[in-house]
């Protein structure tokens, strides 16, 4: 029986008992922890509790956690394995062009060496520094040398105020600009959906780098964009009130394949380029998309639809995009939340509010990144 143990502090009583607990049910256990960004001064205690017992942890520090159904900000999620899976806590990640690759191409090999299971037989489980600038390229690179022997699944962590912090750790470190890479044995991945629908009028990305876009059809991004706000959703996007309303109205990606990758501007620059979570390739056709509304059930029917059997009361591992709860608003997230569970034979949904998400909407197929989106799999 693998567990979830949330608490309301960061208790290390609580936490010891805990852990006491399930080493006498499982001696090879090992933890995957998600704290919240408000706990982070509490870290370095945990890991010397951990090390004190000889049992390996792992995990990251997030805006939020969810616990059955609701965003905490306060507290720690402990997940514990029967046996402790591979995993890699890589960091030096913030490159450009071939040294990138090289370090890619490296961190695919060692993974690879690590894979002990039938080959589609593996999820690998990727949580990234939200602030590496070339998460996208990254993930190219594993597939290239990984392919389909693994189904990927992920998310980023960090700060939701989108400032560099250490976020990934195992017992001993705690790095930023880097990578936490579990390889989760008999494990069917996970599903992912946003359900924003894409409106007929398109434009080009000319100029882009990594995460900026700094023109639209050959015009500074930020007065196309707003021109674009306002023609097909009637508001007007200023300077000032740039950071309250650009995450209701996100560009949407459009991949020869149809699928479409929402990528949320966080940034205006003083160049009036916009910063996105995740890269823009240069010359991407891009849209503006029609979010979600808060009474709408689509993106949770389209997750149901990956989970046919549900059995009643099982726990999900969960994530849910900080984008997204900021155009919802929290009670609106929390009622999609509930409404998948309901949907799922009311399972419990436990996880972290993520700054970015890892995945494809067919499961098994290429890592995509995401924004706005929900990661959900079985545990």
């Amino acid at each position: 029986m693998k567990s979830f143990a949330h608490f309301a502090t960061t208790n290390i009583g609580a936490i010891s008992a805990q852990l006491d607990e399930w080493r006498q049910q499982f001696p090879q256990m090992g933890v995957l922890a998600f704290l919240p960004e408000r706990e982070n001064a509490h870290l370095s205690t945990i890991q010397v509790l951990f090390r004190d017992r000889g049992i390996p942890l792992v995990g990251a520090i997030f805006p939020a956690i969810i616990i059955a159904g609701h965003f905490h900000s306060d507290g720690i999620l402990l997940y514990c394995f029967e046996k402790m899976p591979r995993y890699i806590l890589q960091e030096g990640l913030a490159l450009e062009g071939t040294d990138l690759v090289e370090t890619s191409t490296t961190l695919a090999a060692g993974i690879e060496e690590q894979l002990g299971e039938p080959e589609g037989t593996t999820s690998l489980f990727l949580i990234f520094d939200a602030m590496l600038p070339k998460i996208g390229l990254i993930l190219e690179e594993l597939y290239l040398h990984l392919a389909d022997q693994v189904h990927y699944m992920g998310i980023n962590a960090g700060s939701e105020s989108f400032q560099p912090m250490p976020c990934l750790f195992d017992a001993q470190r705690l790095i930023q600009d880097g990578l936490l890479a579990l390889l989760l044995p008999s494990h069917e991945g996970a599903a992912l959906e946003h359900g924003y629908q894409v409106p007929r009028q398109l434009v080009a990305a000319t100029s882009t780098d990594g995460n900026r876009i700094i023109s639209i059809d050959w015009r500074p991004a930020f007065e196309v964009y707003a021109e674009r706000v306002k023609d097909q959703y009637g508001v007007d996007i200023t300077t000032e009130n740039f950071y309250q309303c650009a995450v209701h109205f996100p560009f949407g990606i459009i991949r020869a394949d149809s699928e479409v990758l929402v990528r949320i501007p966080v940034a205006l620059m003083e160049d009036s380029s916009l910063f996105c979570i995740g890269e823009i390739p240069a010359n991407a056709i891009l849209t503006l998309l029609e979010a979600p509304r808060a009474e709408s059930a689509h993106t949770m029917e389209l997750l149901a639809e990956h989970f046919p059997h549900p059995a009643s009361d099982t726990p999900l591992l969960a994530f849910y995009c900080a984008g997204r709860r900021l155009h919802l608003g929290l009670e609106a997230a929390e009622v999609e939340l509930q409404s998948l569970s309901d949907r799922l034979v009311h399972a419990q949904l436990y996880g972290a509010l993520s700054l970015g998400e890892i995945g494809s909407s067919r499961r098994g197929g290429y890592p995509l990144f995401h924004n706005a989106a929900l990661v959900v799999s079985r545990v």
